[in-house]
């Protein structure tokens, strides 16, 4: 046992500490490490649930939204009494009757060029659980740009789509992935989901989150992992960088190579 760590907290985490992968020395890495994670729907209740469990020490969530009725069947911090509420509020609420010990810092804020910057800067990791592509675009573009590691996710109907961005390992970017909105998505309408599907995808990218501050390259870095809920089929593809990439392409950089 770890004597930095209470009673309380060597019997909470007993069970994942006895992983030779994890030990105290890997809890305490969850309890120093700082995640970020904008959106707390359906993506981002499980992510931050499973963050929380764990014993991230310290997690920031953002979030503009209130909570609505026809959130409660995918976004699993929020509950029936939490109706009206800001989803900001009611996570920090949740996630503090589950995990005491974890510092929860909230934003309640939709996220632009002029907040992005004060908002996440300070945190080791951001999972991008957004639910929409201008936020998703913002997000991605930020963390290349100021050199974080991202870990992004997207869901809809039964399916789903995971990628882990590291510009320190020239892994692709998002924009190497998907350079702008699918045509299908651009007229606004909401699009159907199965919460569940959005419940594998939240924690897959916990999962991967947990994984990088034990200090492990993930094996999607620079890969796409997509689930076809309703087969019930994972597939993992390797992407290349887009040398025309908007954004990290080496053709772009040469081309803008000394303008101002």
């Amino acid at each position: 046992m770890d004597k930095a760590f209470s009673l309380e907290e060597q019997e909470r985490y007993t069970r994942q500490v006895i992983l030779e992968e994890i030990g105290w020395e890997g809890q305490e890495r969850f309890r120093s490490g700082k995640i970020l994670v904008v959106g707390a729907g359906g993506l981002g209740s499980a992510a931050l649930y499973y963050l929380a469990a764990a014993g991230v020490g310290h997690l920031g969530v953002v979030d503009a939204d209130a909570v609505e009725l026809s959130n409660l069947q995918r976004q699993i911090l929020h509950a029936t009494p939490d109706l009206g509420r800001r989803k900001v509020d009611s996570a920090k609420e949740r996630l503090h009757r589950l995990n005491p010990h974890c510092r929860l810092e909230i934003f309640d804020r939709r996220l632009d060029a002029e907040n992005i910057s004060q908002t996440l800067a300070g945190y080791d990791l951001v999972l991008d659980c957004s639910d929409n592509f201008p936020t998703r675009f913002l997000v991605s573009d930020w963390c290349w740009q100021e050199g974080k590691t991202l870990v992004t996710a997207a869901v809809q109907e039964f399916s789903g789509h995971l990628m882990v961005v590291d510009p320190r390992r020239e892994s692709p970017c998002y924009r190497c992935l998907l350079p702008g909105p699918p045509e299908d998505v651009i007229s606004g309408q909401p699009l159907g989901i199965l919460g569940a599907v959005a419940g594998v995808l939240g924690c897959l990218q916990a999962l991967e989150a947990l994984k990088l501050l034990l200090g492990r390259v993930s094996e999607l870095t620079g890969k796409l992992l997509t689930f076809d809920g309703l087969r019930g089929r994972f597939q993992v593809v390797a992407r290349a960088k887009d040398p025309d990439c908007i954004l990290c392409g080496s053709r772009t950089r040469t081309k803008t190579a000394g303008k101002p």
